[in-house]
């Protein structure tokens, strides 16, 4: 745990050898990252946390301030608990609040990988609408319905990104974790249509990237991620076969198989070769 006045941060590690930050999405916590560290058996020194509302982290946006600012800010801390550069890799939310510590520059960072973020704004300065009123019209919805006391309203979120049914699949103390914490999920909503991306901004990306996205993704999920994997240079890309949203659940041995073979080409002896 790292003790700030702002707030508690998580912070837990694990194994040893290079270090790989693992970032979670939203209404999840670093246990989510278990079954792909178990397949490294030991191989990364690895660093988890959760972002802002979950876990032992403490919320620090309000309803009027959701600056994504404020995502990146803890995780840069945690980079910084950890003594050294590091790879960071980031799933959903995590994914995208990863990619604003890449863009800001202030922790040193061996490479970035990004798994399906909610990087819907891209779509927009790219004039990607359909994809873009998507993203919209689901978590319009998805308010729409919080404000109306749907009690698992957050199950129209889930479902966008893990197709029909996901939700009511999930072990009951799992749902009964995403409900708690929506209102959370709602202040990431807003941080992440907050946060102004553009072919631009994201050009200045200069680490060795990795983009990530599942073959039965959501359309615009993984148009999204393509775009990012596009505007950012020299970016590599990477579809699992098989995989929706939830991917580091349904296929952590996948997924982390693309992160060895990632963190073994931007290690710094690879790079000197």
């Amino acid at each position: 745990m790292i003790y700030q006045t702002p707030g508690l941060i998580d912070y837990q590690e694990a194994g040893k050898g290079p270090t790989v930050v693992l970032v979670p999405g939203s209404c999840s916590t670093g246990a989510a990252w278990r079954p792909v560290m178990g397949h490294w058996q030991g191989q990364f020194r690895c660093v988890t946390t959760s972002l802002l509302g979950y876990g032992g982290t403490a919320e620090r946006r309000t309803s009027d301030d959701t600056d994504i600012a404020h995502e990146r800010e803890i995780l840069e801390s945690v980079i910084r608990r950890t003594g050294g550069p590091v790879h960071l890799v980031g799933h959903s939310f995590g994914g995208l609040t990863a990619l604003a510590v890449a863009l800001r520059g202030r922790v040193p960072l061996l490479s970035l990988t990004i798994a399906e973020a909610p990087a819907m704004e891209i779509l927009k300065e790219t004039g990607e609408q359909q994809h873009y009123d998507a993203f919209r019209n689901m978590s319009r919805a998805y308010s729409d319905a919080v404000m109306r006391g749907e009690t698992d309203a957050i199950a129209r979120m889930v479902d966008f990104y893990g197709g029909a049914g996901t939700f009511a699949a999930w072990p009951q103390r799992v749902r009964d974790y995403a409900i708690e914490t929506t209102s959370a999920n709602l202040l990431d909503w807003k941080s992440a249509y907050g946060f102004r991306l553009t072919p631009m901004s994201l050009a200045t990306v200069k680490i060795p990237t990795l983009v990530i996205w599942g073959e039965t993704s959501h359309p615009a999920v993984r148009r999204a991620n393509d775009c990012l994997s596009r505007y950012i240079p020299e970016a590599s890309r990477a579809t699992i076969a098989g995989a929706a949203h939830f991917m580091i659940a349904t296929h952590p041995k996948q997924f982390a198989d693309l992160i060895v073979r990632h963190v073994e080409r931007s290690s710094p002896l690879a790079a000197a070769q």
